[in-house]
């Protein structure tokens, strides 16, 4: 099958997926009202609290609350997998003259989709509380792509959860205990100064910490010359695109193998 006919397939796969979002926009309301709960919370109960050093912090915080969504967000990838498995959809795929690689594809596109509609509804949110962009156009797109990029990267980690784990219910229990500490020791709701120092450690080379400081700079919500701690922090674009390429060729053949052996059992 060649790959024009695969990248078709996968396209009509994400339309599926994304039908069902439309046939049950609950999937949608609850992504969406998380982060608007998350933005609420930190700048009107912990925002007063929380100094940051010759910036705004409400400007400080929205980039932090793009990265945890959309990493948040790649949840849906393995969890949609683990429900696709469980209801013998994917057994429904293999009658079908179409290739393996689509389901995945598939899956990991639609879940793009349904982070860009988030980003917009978190950003018009940013806006409502005092969050403004203080770059280019460009720069801004570029700050919504690095985003984007890391997001759907990761969402490859969640697929393979979702091959591995026996139901929704436990991909969403474990991606939580993995999830929640890689975005919150990080930069993305507090300088990582204010950090102990193991912990800061972590944090200054957390790929979750660079994807933020990208956006943050993108967007031009750092004071300009601030100095970063650390390599990764300074060149953030770069080492954001370092770890989404090496996830990617990791984890797109290791889950590709495995969905192959998941869907043969």
């Amino acid at each position: 099958m060649s790959y024009v006919s695969a990248v078709g397939d996968g396209l009509v796969v994400a339309k599926r997926n994304l039908i069902k979002i439309k046939r049950v926009p609950d999937l949608l309301v609850f992504t969406t009202l998380q982060p608007i709960m998350f933005v609420l919370l930190f700048v009107y109960v912990f925002g007063g609290a929380i100094a940051v050093k010759g910036s705004n912090y409400n400007e400080f915080l929205i980039a932090g609350i793009f990265a945890q969504t959309v990493i948040f967000g790649s949840v849906i990838t393995g969890a949609g997998m683990a429900d696709d498995i469980q209801k013998g959809i994917i057994d429904r795929f293999r009658s079908l003259p179409m290739s393996p690689s689509a389901v995945l594809f598939g899956r990991t596109l639609s879940d793009v989709v349904n982070n860009v509609i988030v980003v917009i509804v978190m950003s018009l949110t940013g806006l409502a509380v005092g969050w403004r962009i203080r770059t280019s156009f460009l720069e801004a797109l570029g700050g919504y792509l690095i985003l984007l990029v890391f997001a759907y990267a990761f969402s490859w980690v969640m697929a393979m959860m979702g091959l591995l784990a026996p139901s929704p219910e436990v991909v969403n229990n474990a991606a939580f205990i993995i999830i929640f500490p890689l975005t919150f020791v990080a930069n993305t709701f507090v300088p990582i100064v204010t950090l102990p120092g193991p912990l800061r450690t972590f944090a200054e080379w957390n790929p979750v910490s660079s994807v933020t400081q990208a956006a943050r700079e993108l967007f031009g919500n750092i004071p300009p010359h601030t100095p970063a701690p650390g390599w990764a922090l300074q060149h953030p674009v770069t080492y954001t695109l370092i770890w989404s390429l090496a996830i990617l060729v990791i984890f797109v053949p290791l889950t590709t193998r495995q969905f192959r052996r998941s869907v043969s059992r």
